[in-house]
């Protein structure tokens, strides 16, 4: 039985990772990509769909998890009445081949340990051949996958399975690896395990001693889980590492998250910059001008994470669902939607960028101004939104407010023609008065989800953020008012208002904790400091044990829900947390800032 979504812990190399559970099994794990198959699936099916399990085989009393100082090592400790063990798991990085490494050490009395092993290849259908090719080597192989495994622990293969039962006394450790590679290359060679931990220690321990803001434990965490998504190779930084887990339990709100999204663009940027990670936001950048080349018609909402365009969405019809919450998809058809509000992103991220000292990439000016030719005349039209609906394309209030960012930002440009800084502020003045004539409700004076509607949607906050109108601006008090009015669920914040059937899907679903953080950012620019302290610190009590978030959560169960974890809620706990810092150090020092949204003049 899989756990809750929150039992989870992360483990990556920067190219794909692993999901553990409290109970020691790895229930989730794609290789040799993020994006690609998963051999262990038990995660979406059962058991016999693949996983790894590690424990006690008396039932631990109780079980400790944490990362080790500043890394993506987990530590799990077991007690029961026999003593304890720690298992320690991690992903070498700096290494050609994809590895897991399992160290099973006795710590007091000595334990037995079970281990099953049960591998599918091609989403949890594909049952492989297992040889033993050597003294404690054996070979998983199907079509044009192989794993590895090595161990000195006692192994048999039982019904489709390899098992295996030993014991570990205090000051023993029994060591596991798992490596893939094509299985028509040679097999992996050896790991020398006390090195590939120490280089993997030093990997995450260097690269979090980067971090130029004070190290505080829930931005660390967040940061270090957003280097774990990004895709090395490019740059490019993935939403979640997996797929179709549900926004709410049974619910058909099921999508593939392990793909790079434009929408996340200037957030993901900004944390990196404010948190002096320029390496990764200039790679980041540069991931975006090369995904985004040709045809800005053509420009999509997410790419795959080497930049491909062709994700197409299908089921997998033989899994269950993770807690029976079908379908389970693979691939995502919101590629092929019409979202305007990601040509804001993309012109907000040449602007931020630009503030935040990274130099232009190539061929940027170009474009920029085929962008934004095309934008002149799409911004008119409906889409799909912040939401992905999956209804009638609506004219959305924030994808407007973003075409205007796209704009405004172009406007003020230092090194653009003046005659161009001139026609861009026209059309930004444009959007802005059609805006402001249409998305708002008469009766209430506060901007609505839609041209025409009356619904809320937290997407409104970014409105203030992103400096369309001053937070201080009637129209935006009143929008804040409203949506934590209509949205606002013990505390947390709802996408939109429940019941509608704007996307086209059934009702039901979490709140959403990338909002929520927004709501804090709100609060910020309101100077309302004391309701944005209270509101952050009751979103940091809602990470798990190892500081992980998933998308949403369900404050009436206290579960969360959806991808897991989620590049957007750590993304948006990382900016809400600078923006309260920088806050408090306002009161004390006036002249005190940080790069934010709405401070996006470009020189």
């Amino acid at each position: 039985m899989t756990g809750r979504i929150e039992d989870y812990a992360l483990i990556g190399d920067c190219r794909t990772a692993a999901l553990i559970c409290r109970n020691g099994s790895i229930d989730w794990l794609c290789v040799p990509r993020f994006d690609s198959a998963s051999c262990f699936t038990a995660l979406l099916g059962d058991n016999n769909n693949g996983r790894w399990l590690i424990r006690p085989k008396l039932e631990p009393q109780t079980i400790e998890r944490r990362y080790r100082d500043r890394s993506m090592v987990l530590e799990t400790v077991f007690k029961n009445r026999q003593g304890s063990v720690r298992v320690t798991d991690f992903m070498p990085t700096g290494t050609t081949d994809i590895s897991i490494v399992r160290l099973v050490s006795g710590l007091e009395g000595e334990v037995e340990i079970e281990t099953e092993l049960v591998i599918r290849f091609d989403y949890g259908v594909t049952i492989p051949w297992v040889n033993r090719v050597g003294k404690g080597t054996w070979t998983v192989i199907a079509g044009p996958n192989l794993l590895a495994l090595r161990t000195s622990a006692p192994l048999r293969g039982e019904d489709m399975r390899t098992v295996g039962r030993f014991k570990v006394k205090k000051g023993q450790t029994v060591p596991f690896t798992l490596s893939y590679a094509k299985s028509h290359r040679d097999l992996p060679a050896p790991i020398d395990i006390r090195k590939a931990l120490r280089a993997t220690d030093r990997f995450w321990q260097k690269w979090a001693s980067g971090c130029r803001i004070d190290d505080d434990s829930p931005i660390m965490r967040s940061l270090l889980t957003l280097k774990a998504l990004t895709y090395r190779p490019t740059g490019g930084m993935i939403a979640a590492p997996t797929t179709s887990l549900p926004e709410w339990i049974g619910g058909e709100r099921n999508w593939d998250y392990r793909y790079c999204w434009l929408r996340d663009a200037t957030y993901t940027l900004l944390a990196f910059l404010n948190a002096g990670y320029l390496e990764e936001a200039k790679n980041w950048r540069n991931w975006l001008m090369r995904v985004i080349a040709g045809a800005p018609s053509q420009v999509q909402t997410l790419y795959g994470v080497a930049g491909e365009r062709r994700l197409d969405e299908w089921t997998l019809d033989w899994l269950k669902g993770y807690e029976d919450s079908k379908p389970v998809r693979v691939g995502n058809a919101a590629a092929l939607q019409v979202q305007l509000d990601i040509y804001g992103e993309l012109a907000d991220v040449m602007a931020q960028a630009r503030r935040g000292g990274l130099p232009e990439a190539p061929r940027q000016g170009e474009i920029r101004k085929a962008l934004l030719g095309h934008l002149e005349t799409a911004w008119k039209s409906p889409d799909e939104g912040i939401w992905e609906i999956r209804g009638e394309p609506l004219h959305f209030t924030h994808s407007k407010a973003m075409t205007w960012c796209a704009f405004d930002r172009a406007s003020k440009l230092r090194r653009a023609k003046p005659s161009d800084r001139k026609r861009w502020a026209a059309v930004a003045r444009e959007i802005h008065a059609d805006i402001c004539r249409n998305a708002i409700d008469p009766a209430r004076q506060c901007f609505v989800q839609s041209y025409g509607s009356t619904r809320m949607d937290a997407a409104l906050l970014a409105l203030p953020l992103i400096g369309f109108l001053p937070a201080s601006d009637e129209r935006i008090r009143n929008t804040v008012a409203e949506v934590e009015k209509h949205l606002l669920v013990d505390g947390l914040l709802r996408r939109y208002e429940t019941g509608t059937s704007v996307d086209g899907l059934p009702p039901g679903e979490g709140a959403f904790l990338a909002c929520s953080f927004w709501l804090v950012d709100a609060y910020v620019l309101q100077d309302r400091l004391d309701e944005a302290e209270a509101l952050f610190r009751y979103l940091t009590s809602l990470a798990n044990d190892v500081g992980l978030y998933a998308e949403e959560y369900d404050p009436r169960s206290r579960r969360m829900l959806g991808n897991f974890p989620q590049a957007f809620s750590h993304v948006a706990l990382v900016n809400s947390a600078i923006a309260l810092m920088h806050a408090r150090e306002t009161r004390r020092k006036p002249r005190v800032h940080h790069i934010q949204r709405h401070k996006a003049a470009a020189r």
